[in-house]
């Protein structure tokens, strides 16, 4: 059967080759760009977040063998990690940082052409972010990355590395610190020292303020006090006299938790109100 169909087993062998290496897999996740002597000319399951999930353009596709070549080139949502930076923030503080990105290829020929591959993608956007990143936190202090303030240079740093993703044909998504501390050694004890007497200086100046307010409030109470007493004392002497004696007799003599004993003349002036009236 050789001998006779020789020819015949070799062409077929020869097109099923030929046909094998035509046939190219995309799958949902990706997107395939066609590229035909060294220039893209077409994208098979282009990235639109308005066509469901498994109605888009995946599955079997041709190419031209030695011709054509298909670049698989993901349509997911990728991370961009950056590794720990040292920034200087506005006041002088020597910051670690720790950030990443999420972003997402949605101009997959304009990727092609001007990075070649993810990681050569990576490789651009990781130094634009860095300076995104120096640069805004360069313009906070330390104390405000602690605050609600964060998500706003969070959002400056993602629009500005955006801007300049968009050139590659990706979008950034979303940028996040995720940790920001001060150098290990001196300066983080050094900075945690001065932290602590601001923190300390300003306690002593709210206490200070409550003893002035607080010494402001017992002076007008007594000048209140004051007052009440002479308006009383000038509209009834005696009675005023009086109830001052009858104070002062109970303050002396009444029983404590010890006795005592207090020896004095009847006619002390003091024991006024003891004697007629």
């Amino acid at each position: 059967m050789w001998e006779t169909h020789k020819s015949s087993i070799i062409a077929v062998g020869v097109a099923l080759v030929v046909l094998l290496a035509s046939l190219v897999i995309v799958p949902e996740t990706h997107q395939g760009v066609k590229i035909r002597a060294g220039q893209p000319v077409e994208v098979i399951n282009r990235f639109d977040p308005s066509q469901p999930y498994g109605r888009t353009g995946a599955g079997l596709w041709y190419r031209i063998p030695l011709y054509e070549r298909i670049q698989m080139v993901d349509r997911r949502v990728l991370d961009l990690e950056m590794e720990r930076q040292e920034v200087l923030a506005i006041d002088q503080q020597r910051l670690v940082v720790d950030a990443y990105a999420r972003f997402r290829i949605i101009d997959p020929v304009l990727m092609v052409e001007r990075a070649g591959t993810e990681g050569q993608l990576r490789a651009a956007l990781l130094p634009i972010m860095n300076s995104a990143l120096r640069q805004e936190l360069g313009r906070r202090t330390f104390a405000s990355l602690l605050t609600p303030e964060r998500g706003n240079a969070m959002t400056n740093i993602r629009t500005a590395l955006d801007r300049q993703a968009r050139q590659y044909g990706a979008q950034i998504l979303d940028v996040r610190i995720k940790r920001a501390d001060l150098p290990d050694g001196t300066p983080l004890e050094a900075a945690f020292s001065r932290m602590e007497s601001d923190r300390q200086e300003e306690a002593e100046t709210i206490r200070a303020g409550g003893r002035r307010d607080a010494q402001i409030i017992r002076s007008e109470a007594e000048a209140a006090a004051a007052r009440t007493y002479a308006d009383a004392y000038n509209k009834d002497p005696e009675f005023y006299d009086f109830y001052r004696a009858m104070q002062s007799y109970r303050r002396t003599f009444e029983t404590g938790e010890g006795e005592s004993s207090i020896i004095m003349s009847p006619d002390n002036e003091y024991l006024r109100r003891f004697r007629g009236g």
